[in-house]
């Protein structure tokens, strides 16, 4: 080997994410004495051990991690040049790596997709959904080129598209006191123990504040992992919550013994935005995935009074 080339950076990092000369070899679509060879050559060039070798495992070493880092940055760099070649002939084709946070993922995307794939059949989304701070991490790797997250975001390098405000209604037990009202002022809620999600999810942080500000109280045995969970444990008695808007109107009345009620007067609100990287080589077509989205039925509907 007399120089280092992408498909050998492609190894090592395939290496250490697996940890694992067969499954990397798969991943890369190779045989795996092929990738071993290369990366024994690889080795030879830097004259540094990049990986241990044991019968069970592959290790990778102190500096291979350094350069593995090195290598992930070079070819996030290489794939946003592809990307903007591409683009100038067809932005709105190719793939799009979208992330997503849980508590909305489920409620917008089944009405995203079938429109964006008529409107654009050439574009294919690749979606990913995860809690803010793992997003904010992708989005910093170049491994997502935007992600659909609450906002603010506190990351001075990302751009915010703003989309729209989703409200928040109250779940009840259909047994509870305040489910014999058609809405429910924030007051009613005062001392109120609310089921509340678990750490990492920015929805809980929502949450809290509202808690806050009406003087209502975390229900300190219990975290959800998702809005699901909430859903459920309202139903069998054990709380109150905080549900959006979107996910409301997806389940129904599919949760015997749940009822939801609008806040009375203005609804405390959740501000939903797209965010991208600067510079990030598909701010045309993200563009117009969040004027796709505004102009969603379910999501125009939010705005009218």
């Amino acid at each position: 080997m007399n120089h280092v080339n992408f498909r050998d950076l492609r190894y090592l990092v395939a290496v250490a994410d697996h940890q694992h000369f067969g499954r990397a070899s798969a991943a890369c679509f190779v045989s795996q004495p092929t990738l071993s060879t290369q990366i024994k050559k690889l080795e030879a060039y830097l004259e540094v051990q990049l990986v241990e070798r044991t019968s069970k495992r592959v290790l990778v070493t102190p500096i291979g991690r350094m350069i593995t880092e090195r290598a992930r940055q070079i070819l996030d760099e290489v794939d946003d040049l592809v990307s903007v070649a591409r683009a100038a002939g067809d932005p709105m084709s190719g793939d799009l790596r979208i992330g997503i946070i849980p508590t909305l993922g489920p409620y917008l995307i089944p009405h995203l997709f079938p429109i964006l794939q008529a409107r654009y059949p050439k574009l294919r989304l690749l979606l990913h959904e995860e809690r803010t701070r793992g997003l904010i991490d992708r989005l910093r790797e170049g491994t997502l080129d935007a992600a659909i997250m609450g906002a603010p975001v506190p990351d001075e390098g990302l751009i915010a598209q703003p989309l729209f405000k989703e409200p928040f209604e109250v779940a009840l037990p259909q047994s509870h006191p305040l489910a014999a009202q058609a809405e429910i002022a924030r007051d009613d809620l005062d001392a109120t123990p609310m089921l509340l999600l678990e750490e990492g999810h920015c929805m809980r942080d929502q949450a809290l504040d509202f808690c806050s500000r009406v003087g209502a109280q975390q229900h300190q045995d219990f975290r959800a992992t998702s809005l699901e969970t909430l859903r459920q444990m309202v139903a069998t008695g054990a709380g109150v919550t905080l549900l959006p808007t979107l996910a409301v109107q997806a389940a129904g009345n599919a949760t015997d013994g749940l009822a939801v009620r609008p806040f009375a007067g203005r609804p405390p609100v959740r501000e939903l935005a797209i965010y991208r990287r600067r510079g990030c080589a598909r701010e045309p077509v993200v563009s117009a995935l969040a004027e796709l989205i505004r102009d969603l039925p379910p999501v125009r509907a939010l705005a009218t009074p």
